[in-house]
């Protein structure tokens, strides 16, 4: 398994002088050309570009120091093609980029290429291969993404999460997925499946990784807060705990044995019923949504459509207006329900999967740990260094309060402190 890049560290050398962007683009570079053609992870690329591009004088004291990043391919591009996981959009190019885009642009990122979506970030499998183990799903949307990190390709990858599409993939390839607070960085320029849930994120290394990214990118003051009081952590299994495999069980014991260890305050709750109702809304809100967000795609392309998303979105047809008002209001009590949590609680520990990555690549798994965090908007991180029976990996899901961000970074690097000293 080819070591992973940290985007902090590499950050740091290139300031110092150690290293320079054109240096960390031949590395980069160098892996991609060995490991792309076994984990796909790119829709499309370009070396050539990128090795220039790090050329350029200035870059090491921009915010993020010329490092390479890879653009999930529902974002658009004006460099490259934007496809968004569909034929129908082949050989798309838009004439501007997403914001986000446009934003590591300005920060000194250099985007070495689009990686692999699913169609419009939904279900049906792409043709990206797990890293950690090709039998197994990379995960969902995402999966591009976490691979391309996973395989030590890109030392920080921009993703999107509308149900679980940053957290499950970076759980199963063994990488910090990080989903920020709902809007904290601009969805201008995504391709939108549900509006009230889709959330950009970042996958990298570790979480001081993910972190450094964030600040680069938005300007923000995301350095970890120290001297900080011990953790108080509701660990929260949910009522679709019997969903979760015996190994994910295992591997939220033992973030919660670490955790103690390290000295945090852990409390097993169950959710109050406003905000475990939220799940069940998510369910009707995405659709009703994702319905007007396809509805030229459904009305005049329904055959361009794979099977699985054109019966979802017969399904989702049937979704009342007022079926979605009333998930609206359900979403709405279960933020506050979340608020009023955080009253006891710094963050909540839960499971960021069912368990291991499952085997062969008919599915991308299920998000039934993810939907609800969504639907609260708060900031999600999957926390790595725990894994099943098989050695594959099993992220824990650490859920901060909304527009807490820092604080939630804060809290999932002790928690992966915490998982690697045990």
């Amino acid at each position: 398994m080819t070591e992973m890049l940290s985007a902090a560290a590499l950050a740091q050398a290139v300031r110092s002088g150690h290293l320079s962007p054109a240096d960390v683009a031949e590395r980069c570079a160098a892996t991609i050309r060995a490991r792309e053609g076994d984990i796909r992870a790119f829709a499309s690329l370009d070396l050539d570009a990128l090795l220039a591009a790090a050329k350029a004088p200035g870059l090491a004291q921009k915010p993020l120091a010329g490092l390479p990043l890879g653009v999930k391919d529902i974002l658009d591009t004006v460099d490259f093609r934007t496809g968004r996981g569909t034929p129908l959009f082949a050989g798309y190019r838009p004439v501007t980029d997403a914001a986000v885009v446009r934003m590591a642009a300005r920060a000194g990122g250099l985007i070495a290429g689009k990686t692999v979506t699913t169609e419009f970030a939904f279900m049906t499998p792409s043709v990206t291969r797990n890293p950690r183990h090709a039998g197994h799903t990379p995960g969902g949307s995402s999966a591009g993404s976490a691979a391309a990190v996973a395989a030590g390709m890109l030392p920080i990858t921009i993703g999107t999460q509308t149900g679980g599409s940053i957290i499950r993939p970076a759980s199963y390839c063994g990488v910090t997925g990080y989903k920020p607070s709902f809007k904290l960085l601009p969805v201008l320029g995504l391709k939108p499946f549900a509006w009230s849930l889709d959330t950009i994120g970042l996958f990298g290394a570790h979480v001081a990784d993910v972190a450094f990214a964030a600040g680069a990118l938005t300007g923000r003051e995301f350095g970890f807060e120290e001297d900080t009081p011990a953790p108080r952590f509701a660990v929260v299994r949910t009522a679709r705990a019997h969903l979760a495999a015996p190994d994910a069980h295992a591997a939220l014991d033992a973030a919660i044995a670490a955790a103690a260890l390290a000295g945090a305050h852990l409390r097993e709750i169950e959710l109050p019923e406003a905000l475990e109702a939220g799940d069940a809304a998510s369910v009707p809100l995405q659709a009703y949504e994702a319905a007007l967000a396809f509805a030229d795609e459904w009305d005049r392309h329904r055959e361009a459509l794979s099977p699985t998303l054109a019966a979802y979105l017969e399904g989702a047809a049937r979704v009342t207006p007022e079926d979605y008002d009333a998930a609206r209001r359900a979403a709405r009590r279960a933020r506050y329900a979340l608020a009023d949590l955080f009253a006891d609680f710094d963050a909540v520990l839960t499971f960021s999967t069912t368990g291991e990555a499952p085997e062969g690549l008919g599915s991308t798994g299920s998000p039934a740990f993810n939907r609800l965090w969504t639907l609260t908007g708060a900031p999600c991180v999957n926390v790595t260094g725990l894994a099943g029976a098989t050695g594959l990996p099993i992220g824990i899901q650490l859920v901060g309060r909304f527009g807490r961000d820092r604080q939630t970074l804060t809290l999932a690097r002790f928690l992966e402190r915490a998982i690697a000293a045990a």
